[in-house]
């Protein structure tokens, strides 16, 4: 182990191959100091293994991450105390547990076909408009958008405003400090508006039942409340959005196993497991975590009070637990894949974003027969760019 902090994240968040530092980590120093973008230095944690002791073991604590708001983050505003990301046991069982019955395996399946009405109907929008089409704001963005919006409870047609502040919340170059915070609190207050008008008229939605769960039960605060519910809209359709477009990219540049999709679409869940460990969706791949106690991880020791990444991109492309860990196989047999996190903190929507992707995928292949990108190369493609997520901002399609 050595002291020589590198930056981190090592790449500027654009393109979907993992950056070759994470496999010489891997094999060289699997637990090493990295420079952050604010606040100082920490653990980066590259190991399978590691990651997921991280994610578990209590003594690696995400409430610890608010309590030096100068600690080291990726994005120039610290963490919100009172959002779920930032709590620990009892707290984040309390809050996790309001909505966690929504997003049970039989719920999620029970809307599979709302899901599926929804995708019919925007590929039929794209078959009538007529290729080239641009897949982002056609197909993968509307798709999730409107599934929270309906679980929510939130307007869709106020879906370019929550999207263009939900991008700043996700900011860690894209906009000034000053922005992001202006953004926070708008979002903040959006949020509240609905809650308002959920007190006055309850509807049969998700925020209804948050607002009901706040004042005739008080089981959450105020602030809690707010930025769950922002938490919820945010999270609830970013990643599928942003990994429906990551797939249909990954599937064009590995033709042999779009080609093998096609000839057999029953792969479509096994194949959503390959591209969720395959592709990388955070430009930064970990949550930071403090240690409470001193705690041995691959022979170092990470001292109480030191901040930990654990990297789920790199554990996701870990040798010792796949083989071939670089090359997309959608025939993979075993997947213990950590693309939705690990321990207290797995994705709590994570049943709702496979329905979501694999009804994408299903759809597109099924009704856009022929659908590959509109351009041979990735110069002209447009990528997302000084945020915490990586993916497209546009990609064209055709078909």
């Amino acid at each position: 182990m050595t002291d020589n902090a590198p930056g981190y994240p090592f790449g500027d968040g654009t393109g979907l191959a993992l950056e070759p530092e994470y496999g010489r980590l891997r094999a060289e120093e699997p637990v090493s100091r990295v420079q952050l973008p604010f606040g100082g230095r920490a653990w980066l944690v590259t190991h399978h293994a590691d990651v997921r002791k991280v994610l578990t073991d209590p003594r690696f604590s995400s409430r610890a991450t608010t309590a030096n708001p100068d600690g080291p983050r990726f994005t120039p505003q610290p963490l919100f105390p009172a959002g779920v990301m930032s709590m620990d046991p009892p707290e984040h069982t309390r809050i996790r547990s309001l909505v966690s019955r929504a997003f049970t395996g039989g719920r999620v399946e029970a809307l599979r076909p709302r899901i599926a009405e929804i995708a019919g109907g925007l590929a039929d929008a794209m078959l009538e408009k007529g290729p080239p089409a641009d897949l982002v704001s056609m197909f993968a963005l509307p798709l999730p958008v409107t599934v929270i919006c309906e679980l929510l409870g939130v307007p869709y047609a106020d879906r370019d405003r929550f999207r263009e502040l939900s991008d700043a919340l996700l900011s860690t170059t894209a906009l000034p400090p000053e922005e992001i915070f202006a953004a926070v609190m708008a979002l903040n207050e959006y949020l509240a508006g609905l809650i308002e008008e959920r007190r006055a008229e309850p509807r049969d939605d998700m925020l209804s039942d948050l607002v009901r769960a706040r004042d005739e039960d008080d089981r959450l605060s105020e602030q809690e409340l707010v930025e769950f519910g922002v938490g919820l809209l945010v999270t609830g359709h970013e990643t599928a959005a942003t990994q429906i477009g990551n797939f249909i990219y990954m599937l064009a540049r590995n033709p042999e196993q779009l080609a093998a999709l096609r000839a057999d679409p029953a792969l479509v869940p096994q194949a959503v497991e390959e591209l969720l460990r395959h592709t990388p969706l955070g430009a930064v791949s970990g949550i930071p975590r403090v240690a409470v106690e001193d705690v041995e991880l691959s022979g170092v020791t990470i001292r109480a009070g030191d901040s930990v990444i654990p990297s789920i991109n790199s554990a996701n492309h870990d040798e010792s637990v796949f083989e071939d860990a670089h090359r997309l196989d959608i025939h993979r047999p075993s997947n213990p894949h950590i693309a939705f996190g690990h321990g207290v903190h797995f994705c709590l929507g994570a049943q709702l974003a496979r329905a979501e992707l694999q009804i994408a995928l299903e759809t597109l292949l099924i009704r856009l027969p022929g659908l590959k990108l509109a351009t041979d190369g990735d110069a002209d493609l447009a990528w997302k760019k000084g945020l915490l997520i990586r993916g497209f901002s546009e990609l064209p399609v055709t078909w």
